[in-house]
């Protein structure tokens, strides 16, 4: 049986024989596994190690398919909350559709930076592959209303990533210092992307 074949059946096990685990809000569960680690300091590195592994289950494809999605799931009724006249003045749609794209991208840009944080790089990098083509693709199809009236963001978004990709900080634990870390895209990956390639050569050029 695989790591996470054991891991899910004694979740599913210690789930049935304690039912009141299975409901604790994140909040409460974070502050039980705190108060289990004070107490049982000698399962901090197993603790470590399951949540190293479920981490490290990130795959591009499957993030830039959630960008797809959550960027045409915004319709009209959601720029029209944020577009058009307001007590505190008037807000263009073109405006009010790049914010609310920021506000759907950040999520996944705050996710990449703090995978980069804790030194998983490859993690990090699907992440930023992962917003790369997915905003790609929505340049290159149907991007739904909102992206309609922004339709230059793609692109910026795309750059966006790659600058914190490239420019970001990591701890690293080996020596306890802060260093800058980078890697290329992998050419396999940019055939996939074939428009934007002088854009990355450029970024790159400019990191190096």
């Amino acid at each position: 049986m695989t790591s996470e074949g054991k891991i899910k059946g004694q979740a599913a096990r210690e789930g049935a024989e304690h039912p009141l685990l299975e409901r604790l809000k994140p909040h409460e569960a974070a502050a039980v596994l705190r108060r289990l680690l004070e107490a049982h300091p000698d399962l901090v590195h197993e603790a470590d190690e399951i949540a190293r592994f479920l981490l490290c289950q990130q795959e591009y494809q499957e993030v830039a398919a959630e960008i797809e999605d959550e960027v045409r799931a915004l319709d009209y009724d959601v720029l029209n909350a944020r577009a058009g006249r307001h007590e505190w003045g008037y807000v263009e749609p073109s405006e009010a559709a790049w914010e609310i794209l920021e506000e759907t991208v950040e999520p996944f840009l705050d996710e990449m930076k703090r995978y980069l944080e804790l030194g998983l790089e490859a993690e990090a990098l699907e992440i930023c592959k992962g917003l790369v083509l997915g905003c790609y693709r929505l340049s290159k199809g149907e991007g739904g209303d909102v992206l309609g009236w922004a339709p230059d963001f793609p692109p910026e978004a795309a750059r966006n990533a790659l600058e914190v990709w490239y420019t970001g900080a990591r701890d690293s634990k080996s020596r306890g210092e802060q260093q800058k870390t980078w890697s290329p895209l992998p050419s396999d990956f940019q055939s996939m992307i074939p428009k934007w390639i002088p854009m990355i050569e450029r970024i790159e050029k400019e990191r190096k």
